[in-house]
């Protein structure tokens, strides 16, 4: 199988407009709701973005939620409400795709779909995936190893779409003070295994609102290309990850920061 790796760590840059993923590049800013739950929360969110200088509005639209009784997301309507936004005020968008009966509808309206941790085993999915023309952004597996993290992409690239995305979210570890295991050490190797460029989601790897700023600068500090935080106009009313999610004013501070 080594023989046969598409992705053998050739430095590639993945573009999405004027947007480049790479590593001779500026990183790349991901910021917006963990869901879209309205289209005024939505709008609003996208406007305050895109005056911080965001560079891809994320928003999740079909939730994978532990609980079945937790929100689940809007659907096809929340897909309308994240294009719309992100129209206005002139963003590509990044949304998660769950299930390949959803395919044609994300692929229509997403600039870049994501494969979230739950799905990055899902290789059913992954070679569905192959056979799209837009960039996918896959999320390591709260469990999996780096080599399964390779062969998850390999597996996209092995179908025929070499533009993938990678990004540490974290992992599950045996301490549970933080969500998961931030493992930066990650983005190095992946970079050097693979040659894909590689984001890092602080919000998910640590779910905790205080650890984004410091884990942030870490993530940019060891090469990372990009960085996904999930913003939201009001995190103690949201939906779904309010406590690992910054307001307008925080998110600005951490850019001022970085």
């Amino acid at each position: 199988m080594a023989d046969k790796k598409i992705l053998t760590g050739e430095k590639r840059t993945v573009q999405v407009g004027k947007i480049k993923f790479g590593e001779d590049h500026p990183p790349v800013y991901i910021a917006g709701p963990c869901a879209v739950e309205s289209k005024q929360q939505i709008m609003e969110t996208a406007a305050a973005l895109k005056e911080i200088g965001v560079d891809v509005l994320r928003g999740g639209v079909f939730k994978p939620r532990t609980s079945p009784y937790a929100f689940q997301g809007l659907g096809r309507e929340g897909l309308e409400y994240l294009k719309e936004a992100a129209e206005v005020v002139g963003l590509p968008i990044i949304t998660e795709l769950m299930d390949e009966s959803h395919m044609e509808v994300v692929s229509e309206y997403a600039d870049i779909i994501q494969v979230g941790s739950r799905n990055m085993f899902n290789y059913s999915l992954l070679k569905s995936l192959g056979n799209v023309n837009k960039p996918i952004f896959l999320k390591r597996g709260m469990c999996a190893t780096i080599n399964e993290w390779i062969m998850a992409a390999e597996y996209i690239a092995a179908h025929g779409n070499q533009d993938i995305i990678l990004c540490e979210r974290g992992i599950r570890g045996f301490d549970n003070y933080t969500r998961n295991t931030l493992d930066l050490a990650a983005v190095p190797i992946m970079q050097k295994e693979t040659g894909l460029p590689v984001v890092v989601d602080p919000s998910h790897a640590t779910g905790i609102r205080e650890l984004i700023a410091p884990m942030s600068k870490a993530a940019l500090a060891c090469g990372a290309n990009g960085l996904m935080i999930e913003v939201h106009p009001n995190p103690s009313c949201a939906l779904s990850d309010g406590p690992q999610s910054l307001n307008f004013q925080e998110y600005q501070q951490l850019r001022q920061s970085l």
